[in-house]
């Protein structure tokens, strides 16, 4: 069974430019440009999307095709949930940034009574609800969903009709809100936010690392402060990469470029030492647009980011399950211990029984291999030194041949009766060639006379 699988969610119903839905197979094709088949070494599972909302008009200025979205979070949250329950990692590659919304839905599903961090690899604070949202776009809202916000302070936007109900049951998905708490968000790489999101976050301290403080080199100490620092007290760690957070100018083919950003060599790193953590549960990444892109040039970019994180991810987990298999055996050696010293005192008969001599001579019955008998007899016959002379016409015990003892021994019930009269001392009578086993005369020729 393979450890990592792959969720594909061809989306872009919360984007406000068309393209994002090919981000995957952009990124794919990457991959073939490198020379390498890295797709075809796990399975991926497809999310059907409701891209056909996107040839109607949004009816909701403030929370397009929220009826849609809908539908993608809870396809795409069982998916989730599922692959967690079955062992499996959970690597989600979508095309706008609004699924995270239903990936972290699904991720609190799976562990409903763990506190579950979120680490945000994003140029933007994705902050937004109906209420503040300039733009009406739902790739802007997924945090607020999974905060469980409603209207933040400053929210001027009038909002009516059926777009209240279907933005509580954009939070309430799974029956959890809030999945995550502010104390539990770590953004990366943030530059880009709204008056109202700036707020948010001054308000309730969530942990924001710049681009700076990555660009300072400390790398490693940096993932430590954001893992075990800053999300210590979590259970469950989720990271979203959205392609965003690296620089305008290395990343054109996106929904929303933004300047100053994280380099490539930078992004790896980071991505590589935050993922070693054995708390992580999933990885999702998103916003790649090769409609706004030069020749691809964005995916080739990300692919190498993409596959040396997903190689630190499985590497990971096949140490754990080492571990794991080695404890396993420990404890199947110790149970084995404590029945092995508890059998003799509650049945002592069959140790005794185990190491009876019988049944193994009993196995081995092989021509040529008379153990038992040849030991046996050999033991009574202890006068074998002392032989008759060979001109004697009777053949008695004593002068019974070797090669003929073994013959004997083996040879059908007649054989076996006449060794036992050998072996008592009775004679019989035979010739000298016989005796001797001569090979050249025949078997059935052999005189036995009775006196």
């Amino acid at each position: 069974m393979k450890v990592i699988k792959l969720i594909e969610v061809r989306s872009e119903l919360g984007a406000g430019t068309r393209g994002a839905s090919l981000g995957i197979d952009a990124l794919k094709l990457a991959s073939l440009d490198y020379g390498s088949y890295y797709f075809g070494k796990f399975k991926a599972k497809e999310i059907r999307d409701s891209s056909h909302l996107l040839y109607k008009n949004p009816i909701r200025a403030y929370a397009k095709r929220i009826r849609g979205v809908i539908k993608i979070f809870n396809k795409l949250a069982n998916a989730v949930q599922n692959e967690i329950k079955e062992g499996r990692f959970p690597v989600v590659l979508s095309g706008d940034h609004s699924s995270a919304g239903g990936t972290i839905a699904g991720v609190k599903m799976a562990y409903p009574d763990k506190k579950i961090g979120v680490i945000w690899i994003d140029a933007h604070a994705d902050l937004h609800s109906p209420y503040t949202t300039p733009s009406g776009n739902i790739h802007g809202m997924p945090l607020a969903s999974a905060l469980g916000l409603g209207s933040l302070k400053g929210g001027k936007n009038p909002v009516k009709g059926d777009t209240i109900p279907y933005w509580e049951i954009l939070k309430n998905l799974g029956g959890i809100c809030p999945k995550i708490t502010p104390d539990n968000l770590v953004f990366v790489g943030l530059r880009d936010y709204e008056k109202e999101e700036k707020e948010y976050i001054q308000k309730n301290k969530v942990h924001v690392v710049k681009v700076q403080e990555v660009r300072k080199g400390k790398i490693k100490e940096l993932a430590k402060r954001i893992t075990a620092g800053y999300l210590g007290n979590c259970d469950i760690l989720y990271v979203s990469f959205d392609i965003d957070a690296l620089d305008a100018k290395l990343v054109p083919g996106t929904g929303t470029p933004v300047k100053h950003g994280l380099q490539v060599n930078e992004t790896t790193k980071l991505l590589k030492e935050i993922l070693k953590d054995q708390r992580l549960a999933c990885f999702e990444v998103t916003e790649i647009n090769p409609l706004l892109d030069k020749e691809n040039q964005t995916a080739e970019r990300i692919f190498p980011i993409f596959r040396e994180a997903i190689n630190t991810i499985e590497k990971r987990k096949k140490k754990e399950k080492k571990v794991v298999k080695k404890i396993e055996k420990a404890v199947k050696k110790v149970i084995k211990g404590k029945k092995v010293t508890k059998i003799p005192r509650v049945k002592p008969g069959l140790k005794a029984v185990s190491k009876s001599p019988k049944p193994k001579s009993g196995k081995k019955k092989t021509v040529g291999k008379p153990k038992p008998v040849r030991k046996k007899a050999a033991s009574k016959a202890k006068p074998r030194k002392k032989k008759t002379s060979p001109k004697s016409k009777s053949v008695r015990k004593k002068a019974v041949p070797k090669a003929l003892r073994k013959k004997v021994a083996i040879t059908r019930k007649t054989g076996k009766a006449k060794a036992k009269k050998v072996l008592k001392g009775k004679p019989i009578k035979k010739t000298l060639r016989q005796a001797q086993g001569d090979k050249k005369k025949k078997r059935t020729k052999r005189i036995v006379k009775k006196k």
